[in-house]
């Protein structure tokens, strides 16, 4: 077992901080993209939006996901703090990597990898919560999570689709005046999946410090369960990381996959913000770039599949498919690394 050190501490309270970052550059800014796509505004101005509510979000996460992702694995408290870190350096690492090339990573799938893969070298397979059905539907552990992953983007793609026929039926018959009020949805929906974003990927930047700084690998239940400076500083640094390093992503998200317009963008946003909600509340933790990505190819294969991008679509789905082994191989690399760094 290794002993806790001050360098422990350290490494996960930055971790944390990198990881509350890097889910604002990869994840968040997806919920700017209707407004880029609709031309809403300038950006600037879109940009503010967001954070805003993003900083929302976090303020009023609770605790489910949070206490989903640090359950993922048990280890001996003095090997609590370096895999928390090593895991969320991985993450960093690969989902920064990805976003200087424009692809919108989840830094969120890119977690639990790196928990699974720094908790097997910690503690072996024991170590890790991999899943299994004990009575009814609940799967929990890593296969439930890594299966919520996969779902959600697929039922954001029926949904939106599905709600995107009707709604242009309706814009069809609607006057020019009354075209505003979709203009003011698309700019409430953004809003909706900002909020939704905040409450579901801050809780895992949030989980990550409150499970690395108190020793114990729950986050408690009773109370608000997370302190409010850790809230307060994971939801500003998420919102602040949506301003540094999103605009890329925004524009692949917006203009890269599929043809759209302020209808379609107001179907998605709704169909993605309905979804991560629910996930946040069921202690999923959902990967908003995977949900809003797959909400827009929704609509754009509703009577106009032949002008869906497919190029971007496969480069986005490669990288989602790699994403949990890479930081599986990352996060085991630095935990090792960081354990005889410590002996």
């Amino acid at each position: 077992m290794l002993p806790v050190t001050g360098a422990d501490t350290v490494g996960v309270v930055v971790g944390g901080v990198m990881l509350a970052l890097l889910l604002g550059t990869s994840d968040a800014p997806n919920a700017s993209a209707a407004l880029v796509s609709a031309r809403a505004g300038p950006y600037r101005r879109v940009l503010a939006w967001s954070v805003g509510w993003h900083v929302v979000g976090g303020l009023l996460a609770g605790t489910a996901v949070a206490r989903t992702v640090v359950g993922l694995v048990h280890v001996r408290p003095g090997e609590l703090d370096p895999v928390l870190a090593a895991a969320s350096f991985g993450s960093v690492v690969f989902t920064w990597i990805m976003t200087r090339r424009g692809l919108p990573v989840s830094a969120s799938v890119g977690l639990v990898g790196g928990l699974a893969g720094a908790g097997v070298v910690a503690g072996g397979w024991r170590a890790v919560t991999w899943g299994h059905v004990p009575h009814g539907l609940t799967v929990p552990g890593v296969a439930g999570v890594l299966a919520g992953v996969v779902l959600a983007p697929v039922v954001g793609a029926l949904v939106a689709g599905a709600m995107a026929v009707p709604m242009r039926r309706l814009a069809r018959r609607l006057r020019r005046p009354a075209h505003r009020a979709v203009d003011v949805g698309v700019w409430l929906a953004a809003a909706a999946v900002a909020v939704a974003d905040g409450t579901n990927d801050g809780q895992k930047a949030m989980g990550v410090l409150a499970a690395g700084l108190s020793g114990v690998s729950a986050v408690q239940v009773t109370g608000s369960g997370i302190a409010w400076w850790i809230r307060i500083t994971c939801a500003t640094v998420l919102a602040v990381g949506t301003v540094v390093g999103g605009r890329r992503l925004v524009q692949t998200v917006a203009r890269g996959l599929a043809p759209a317009g302020p209808v379609d963008d107001l179907v998605a946003q709704v169909a993605s913000a309905g979804i991560i909600f629910a996930g946040a509340v069921g202690g999923l933790p959902l990967s908003t770039s995977t949900v809003t990505t797959s909400a827009r190819v929704g609509t754009g294969l509703v009577g106009r599949r032949r002008h869906v991008r497919w190029q971007g679509v496969m480069r986005i789905l490669v990288t989602w498919v790699v994403t949990v082994p890479a930081c599986g191989l990352l996060g085991a690399g630095l935990f090792e690394v960081w354990r005889m760094a410590g002996t």
